[in-house]
């Protein structure tokens, strides 16, 4: 065993899940110190001490109060996987926003409708007589997370990183500065971002950040938009987006290309974006090849592809789709954003200055710092997709700020029998949605041994007949799955017209009166 701590942590993949995907060294993030409860594993429970109560009931929290919706990849896989391995459970699903789905509604991206297929599965599930959604439920606010968990055998919060991490620099209360996950909000109808309308009359527009959220901001702002006439793109967004002038995007990364956090997937369809050709500079892959001979297989082919599109002449097809593109887009590495420039007038942001910076360090301890060298990118519009975090849900529930996840060892909420916690607020914000599903399974799989082990109160417990007097008593109106399908059927309609699969409702009182609220 090492002595360090965090050397300790990396060597040894069996322990807990919240260390191994912090997405930053966890010393750094916690100012050099280890929190005490990443330092203590709880002592495993012995078979055969529990017994089995009926019925069993479970609260999944999908989302959190303060006003604000959860950021981060779909969460609802512990609901699936609770039914299914006892046939005892019953799980009730709360929710912040009138409509179940979550990310998959509100985060994916339009021209992604293959992503959103997993609607079907929650949807077969929702369906049980053992499982049910109650939406328009804000916990914290209508309903305490120890109110439930009073009425339930175990609770588990599901609730992803529902805030952007800020840029922090001076200049980014701009007009023309959002971030990107506004921006997706906006264009994918959810209801808190309804009204951002966007200042697309720019030429030029800068995404901070590398990863898929940064492309997919990029791609929706470059393609061409007859591409997105028959998605679900909210119709404001689309009309839009017909009128924009935005030409070129740029995607701005603090590290190199080593570092990017994108995919494979979501850079093939940048390089293929029609109407679109890549500004990439072959100087800053010089080196590359050999650097990249002994990486993992996806970072090796995600690396490869960049280095054809980079630095390889294009075939004589290629050439010609690219010619007359009249959009562009590009990767600046190595530099991190410093200050937000405004207009003359002070109005609206006009440009950005960046620091260049440097790598030092190796493997995952690689950091950019700067070099004292500066340069000023004009610009219009600044997208800012350089992370997410999680937020206090309720008093009860313990927090840690730093690293922006609840205290837990393999998803059970340290101190706290009976809770539990998956996905980002797990973990942190990284990894894509199987990345989410494998962790949410795992947050279910130990919930059902602590059942098993007797850790579990035993009894019976109300359930959502005691949380429904609740909020019965405080004027919340839940939403259930028969009505979220009224409203799903009421948007199919109004897409019907336009050839579109729906046309999102975005305006919660136009719901709850559809609903005779």
């Amino acid at each position: 065993m090492a002595s360090d701590p965090a050397a300790s942590f990396r060597e040894h993949p069996e322990l807990p899940p919240a260390v191994l995907h912090t997405g930053a060294d966890p010393p750094d993030l916690c100012g050099g110190q280890w929190p005490s409860w990443l330092l203590h594993r709880p002592t495993p429970a012995k078979e055969g001490q529990g017994h089995l109560v009926s019925p069993l009931s479970w609260a999944l929290l999908l989302c959190p109060g303060k006003g604000r919706t959860h950021r981060g990849p779909p969460r609802p896989y512990s609901h699936c996987l609770l039914p299914q391995h006892h046939p005892r459970a019953h799980v009730d699903i709360y929710e912040k926003q009138l409509v179940p789905f979550g990310l998959v509604r509100f985060g994916v991206a339009p021209d992604h409708p293959e992503v959103k297929n997993v609607i079907n599965t929650f949807t077969r599930t929702a369906h049980s007589d053992r499982c049910a959604f109650h939406g328009n439920v804000v916990v914290g606010r209508d309903v305490t997370v120890q109110e439930l968990r009073d009425a339930y055998h175990a609770v588990v919060l599901s609730y992803g990183a529902e805030d952007h991490r800020g840029l922090e620099i001076p200049g980014e209360e701009l007009p023309g500065v959002l971030s990107a996950r506004a921006f997706v909000g906006w264009y994918n109808g959810l209801p808190e971002n309804r009204k951002l309308a966007p200042d697309l009359s720019c030429d030029t527009a800068v995404v901070l950040g590398q990863g898929n959220v940064a492309l997919d901001v990029a791609r929706i702002l470059l393609m061409p938009p007859e591409y997105l006439e028959k998605t679900d793109i909210t119709e404001a967004a689309l009309g839009a987006l017909r009128q924009s002038q935005v030409k070129t995007v740029w995607i701005v990364g603090r590290r190199g290309p080593l570092q990017v956090a994108f995919t494979i997937k979501e850079l093939r369809e940048m390089i293929q974006l029609p109407g679109t050709r890549p500004i990439l500079d072959p100087v800053d892959f010089l080196g590359l090849q050999d650097r990249i001979k002994e990486a993992p297989r996806p970072r090796k082919r995600l690396m490869e592809l960049l280095l054809r599109a980079a630095v390889e002449k294009p075939g004589v097809a290629e050439a010609a789709r690219r010619a007359p593109a009249p959009r562009a887009w590009g990767l600046r590495f190595l530099r991190s954003p410093q200050r937000v420039l405004p207009s003359p007038d002070g109005r609206r942001v006009a440009g950005i200055r960046l620091a260049v910076t440097r790598l030092e360090g190796v493997g995952e301890a690689t950091r950019a710092v700067p070099t004292g060298d500066v340069e000023d990118l004009p610009c219009g519009l600044v997208l800012s997709s350089i992370g997410y975090k999680s937020c206090p849900i309720d008093p009860s529930v313990p927090f840690d700020p730093k690293l922006g996840v609840i205290p837990n060892m393999e998803g059970r909420v340290v101190d706290v029998p009976g809770l539990y916690c998956s996905g980002w607020v797990k973990r942190g914000p990284t990894g894509v949605i199987t990345t989410t599903m494998t962790d949410s399974f795992v947050t279910g799989q130990i919930l059902l041994q602590d059942l098993k082990a007797g850790l579990l109160p035993s009894g019976p417990r109300p359930g959502y007949a005691a949380i429904k007097a609740l909020l019965g008593s405080r004027g919340v109106w839940p939403v259930s799955f028969s009505d979220w399908e009224k409203l799903d059927a009421e948007e199919v309609s109004r897409g019907q017209g336009a050839g579109k699969p729906r046309e999102k409702l975005l305006d919660p009182q136009e719901m709850l009166r559809l609903l005779g609220r």
